[in-house]
Order: C-alpha cells, then sequence, then structure tokens
C-alpha cells in the first residue's frame, strides 16, 4: 500500500479561496477508495470551524480531524501566523509576512512525520506555499535515517502564483547560503518560492497534460519555462476531476428538472427556467451561458470586443461571476443596448450557476489561458456544449466530438465560432448526439486518482 502525506494550503471543506481547495478535498477522498493511505496537513486558520468539523488536540500546536473513512487531517496551529480573517490577503495586499507564514507551515510539517509515526513514501505538495517543503527536507533531514525514503511530488496548479519575495527575507528561511543561487531559490535577485519547488522535487505536474506543455513556452511560463524545460523528464499533466455527487443532472436538486442522456429533452424545462429567473423571453433560441471571474485571462477581453457581434445572432446570454470594473461596465452597458439578450449577474451565486449549467444550450469558456478548467467539465455533464480557445485544460477535454474550439484567440474567431455552434444547433438530429456525447465524458476523481497513483510509483522508483 502506498502512503501519501498531502500537503496543502486550503481543503475544501475546512478553508477555501479558489480551485485548489477543491482538488485537495476531491483527490485525497478519491484515492483512500483506491487503496492509498493518505494523511493531510494544512494550516489551522481562524476560520477553520473546529465545532462543526470535530477538531481534537493531536499534540504540540497540532490539531486534527478525520474525512472519509480513516484520513487524518493535520491542522498546524500558530496564532500569531494563521489567526486572521482570511488566508493570504488582506485590503493592502498580500500578507507581508507570507514567507515566514509558509515556512513555518512547512518545516512543521515535516516535523510531524516523525511526531505521529507516519511513514509517508511520497509527500504530494501543492502550489508555492508547500514548496519549501522539498528544500528542508533535503537541507534538514537528509541525514535522518526516518526520512531517508521519501520522495516529493508538486502540483502546479497556476504557474501565475510563484510565491516571490524580496532578497532581504532569504535569511528567515534559516536555510544556508548556497540555497540562494540560480541553481536554487533565486529568480532575478528575489526568491521564488515555486521554483524552489520545481528544482528539488523529484516528480513535477500540472493539472492537464496540454498545461504541462504550455508552460515549457515563453508565453506561459511566467519566466520559469527555462527551468521546466530542463526538467521536462519529470514532468506530467494529469487533468483533474470533478465532484459528480455535486455536478450531476440526474440527481441535482437545485434545478428545475433533473435529467439525463436517455431523457435529454428534459432539458428544455430547465432553459424555460433560466430564462424566467433571467428574466428573459421564453423564446425557442439557444441560450449561451457563463459562469466566471470577469477578468482578462478568462477571455473578457475578446467577449466585450465581440459582444455586438455575438448580440447580432438569434441568441440569448446569461452570465454569472464578478470581476474587473472595467469588464463589468462593458456587459452592463450591452445588457441595456440589447434588452432580452443578455442577462448579467455580478455575483458568486451557486443556485444560479447550477441553473446555468441545466439550462444553457451552450457555454463559453475562451480563456486566454487555463490550467484545467472545471467549467467545461461541468457543462458537458449537464449537455451544455462548451466553446472554447484551444488551451491548458480546454483543449485536454473539448474536441469536435463534444464542442466547438477556436485555435487563434481574437474576438473574430471567437464570433466566428459561436456562428458555427448556432450553424450545428439547428439541426436537432446533429445537436442531439454532441449533446450525449458530452453527458457520456468521464472527468471523475477517481479516473484522475488512479493516474496520480501512477505517479506515486514512479516517484518511489527514484
Amino acid at each position: 500500500m502506498i502512503e501519501v502525506l498531502y500537503c496543502s494550503s486550503e481543503v475544501v471543506p475546512f478553508a477555501k479561496t479558489g480551485g485548489l481547495a477543491d482538488v485537495s478535498g476531491a483527490l485525497p477522498l478519491s484515492l483512500e477508495k483506491l487503496g492509498v493511505k493518505v494523511n493531510i496537513v494544512m494550516p489551522l486558520y481562524s476560520l477553520v470551524d473546529r465545532a462543526k468539523f470535530k477538531l481534537s488536540k493531536a499534540g504540540n500546536a497540532t490539531y486534527k480531524a478525520v474525512i472519509g473513512s480513516r484520513i487524518n487531517i493535520f491542522f498546524i496551529e500558530n496564532k500569531a501566523f494563521f489567526d486572521r480573517p482570511s488566508l493570504y490577503t488582506d485590503s493592502n495586499g498580500d500578507y507581508k509576512d507570507n514567507l515566514e507564514r509558509f515556512s513555518y507551515y512547512c518545516n512543521r510539517s515535516l516535523a510531524l512525520i516523525k511526531e505521529f509515526s507516519l511513514k509517508p513514501d511520497v509527500i504530494h505538495c501543492n502550489d508555492w506555499q508547500t514548496c519549501l517543503i522539498p528544500v528542508y527536507l533535503k537541507a534538514n533531514y537528509s541525514k535522518d535515517p526516518y526520512y531517508k525514503n521519501i520522495k516529493t511530488l508538486l502540483t502546479l496548479h497556476n504557474l501565475g502564483y510563484q510565491g516571490i519575495f524580496p532578497k532581504e527575507e532569504y535569511p528567515k528561511l534559516g536555510l544556508d547560503n548556497s540555497f540562494f543561487s540560480v541553481d536554487g531559490l533565486e529568480f532575478y535577485g528575489k526568491v521564488n518560492l515555486l521554483k524552489a519547488g520545481i528544482r528539488f522535487c523529484d516528480i513535477i505536474n500540472t493539472v492537464s497534460p496540454r498545461y504541462s506543455r504550455d508552460i515549457q513556452t515563453s508565453e506561459f511560463g511566467f519566466g520559469l519555462e527555462g527551468l521546466l524545460k530542463e526538467r521536462s523528464d519529470r514532468l506530467y499533466g494529469i487533468l483533474n476531476g470533478i465532484d459528480y455527487s455535486i455536478w450531476d443532472p440526474r440527481k441535482d436538486d437545485f434545478i428545475a428538472r433533473k435529467f439525463s442522456p436517455e431523457d435529454v429533452h428534459l432539458k428544455t424545462v430547465n432553459k424555460n427556467d433560466l430564462q424566467k429567473v433571467c428574466s428573459l423571453p421564453q423564446k425557442d433560441v439557444p441560450v449561451v451561458g457563463m459562469v466566471s471571474r470577469i477578468v482578462e485571462h478568462k477571455g473578457f477581453d475578446i467577449i466585450c470586443e465581440a459582444i455586438d457581434k455575438i448580440c447580432s445572432l438569434p441568441l440569448q446570454v446569461v452570465i454569472l461571476g464578478k470581476g474587473e470594473d472595467r469588464y463589468e461596465k462593458l456587459l452592463k452597458a450591452a445588457a441595456k443596448k440589447y434588452p432580452g439578450k443578455i442577462s448579467v449577474n455580478f455575483a458568486f451565486d451557486d443556485l444560479l450557476a447550477h441553473k446555468i449549467y441545466a439550462g444553457a444550450d451552450m457555454f463559453l469558456m475562451p480563456s486566454q489561458y487555463e490550467p484545467c478548467g472545471l467549467g467545461q467539465m461541468i457543462s458537458l455533464k449537464y449537455g451544455s456544449i462548451p466553446i472554447v480557445f484551444n488551451t491548458g485544460g480546454l483543449a485536454d477535454s473539448v474536441n469536435e466530438d463534444n464542442g466547438f474550439v477556436f485555435y487563434k484567440y481574437g474576438c473574430n474567431p471567437l464570433a466566428e465560432t459561436v456562428k458555427k455552434a448556432l450553424a450545428v444547433y439547428t439541426d436537432k438530429k446533429e445537436w442531439a448526439k454532441l449533446v450525449v456525447n458530452a453527458m457520456e465524458a468521464d472527468f471523475s476523481w477517481e479516473r484522475s486518482a488512479r493516474q496520480y497513483i501512477k505517479l506515486y510509483e514512479k516517484a518511489k522508483e527514484i
């Protein structure tokens, strides 16, 4: 049996700012079902509900809870570092002591392995907050026989977030100066924690196969493409899964009418419900949905450029999300200009999100870059045909058998692809085939977990 120590700075249902927490909550459960022994380590933030999740004192500044059948979650306590209203930032930006906060977390994660007699074959690190673990393992534990055979795997969820700090803070890490070099943590005169993880981990993976190739280019490498190319023989891509206990039209209590590939015609009930909820005329035109942060890299630059062309077509658009003021203003103006055509909802609304996935005929996701993306996988499950740009996880999950892809990033290719989707929509037989193909795609966490087990095996052999 493989034993894994899963290290993440956020885990659902305990603390979340983004998709990292969803992955960290779901993947260990699927690994356990496949026979992997998993323990998880995360910081004990003040927003973790100790009573609700039945946390118990486990030892020196450590608390414990259980998820799944027997997955222990160890919470590292440090009130000075983690007793704050949010995880990484306040109204002034990133917390000034994030380097110290997460170096403490990494050091304690390694120490508790021995304290609690854990025997991990692999420590699974996630993003920059955990990247000092392989560094400290090499620097501080290499002579301790208890840690001798432990291997490390780093999952890169988004290369845009690297944990970069001024070089003046380097002494706070307690590392020898030899680690602050081009072959270590140094990055253009600063400390780069993600670079450290990429350099010192035994195996690296991204959250989609395509993204593992994308990040080796200057366009998507954020300055680390050279190092990633150098380590390409240890770099893999595994597509994230989605939680079908939450996202499944056959058992979704949020939607007007449950449906499946066998009775996909019932999707129309959800479409009518969505039109009603969004105050759009209830007529038989394609509804294009979007659930997204309203920011540039999610494609809102080209959406706003193409909005007049899109709105000249026989369709309706429903957008849900929050983000940058400039795009929210442009979308608000478009909704005013095209009444009965566009519904914009500047919020995070779980109920409406479910209704959009269930009621839309098409789902727009023209991200400029997308490490994995979950929206397109959810839309496929609900038979809402995705329209995507050919990048990252979008390229790995959407093709001509289940959606529409455009290959040059721009407003014209986007508008033309929407037009193409509308043309196929008029062929009811062809469209029905597309919808069934989409709904039968498998993006379960079990599928992803099996691939992670193969990586753990590879790491053990190194």
